[in-house]
């Protein structure tokens, strides 16, 4: 069944509520981080912290779409535990922004951190690795019933994929103890919600994207 487009006042109640959540915990975590240094601005941590909320915030508004375009049951499942873990974690990253006195925003571009500027310019809106384009957000807004679901699951595995990679850069390069658990956090996540997604897709006799 076709839903109404979801309103953009509801994504973003997620991504606030997340954030105030995510703020709290980022509260807690920074107490046992009050000792060590402060990261610089230009940072991996600070980098990681900065661009992860931005892949997150679109996983957010992917499975808000989605969840309005089908009526199955467990993608509508996978697509809200998507996006309420990811908001949570947002929050995280941005309160440890807020705790550490810097900037959400850099005039670096997207994942200098990880010494990958050259793919500053993305593709339509993808800024970051495995991020949709706004082309592709435009086309799932559109899609209903299995069609929906099969192309959201392919777009989230690639969104998937894209955050392993950055997160399994923080826990490489960051400092902050507490980022690097939550990194490490991610990556063992999505990992499982990429083996999820692949045989939610074969039951849909479609396959992830190459």
């Amino acid at each position: 069944m076709r839903r109404p487009a979801p309103a953009a006042g509801a994504v973003a109640a997620v991504l606030v509520v997340g954030a105030a959540a995510g703020w709290a915990v980022a509260s807690a975590a920074g107490e046992e981080e009050r000792a060590l240094p402060v990261p610089a601005a230009d940072s991996a941590d600070a980098g990681f912290a900065r661009d992860m909320a931005v892949h997150h915030q679109q996983a957010v508004e992917m499975s808000y779409v989605v969840r309005d375009r089908t009526d199955d049951e467990e993608v509508r499942r996978l697509a809200y535990d998507i996006a309420q873990t990811q908001a949570n974690q947002r929050g995280m990253l941005l309160g440890w922004l807020d705790l550490w006195e810097l900037p959400k925003v850099s005039a670096d571009p997207p994942m200098t951190w990880m010494g990958m500027r050259a793919m500053a310019a993305g593709e339509d809106g993808a800024l970051m690795p495995g991020m949709a384009t706004d082309a592709e957000m435009e086309r799932l807004g559109r899609l209903n019933g299995r069609q929906a679901e099969v192309f959201y699951l392919q777009l989230m595995t690639a969104h998937h994929r894209g955050g392993v990679h950055m997160a399994e850069g923080c826990v490489r390069a960051c400092e902050v103890e507490a980022g690097k658990r939550l990194a490490q956090g991610m990556v063992e996540g999505q990992e499982s919600e990429i083996r999820l997604m692949a045989g939610m897709l074969k039951a849909r006799g479609a396959a992830a994207r190459p």
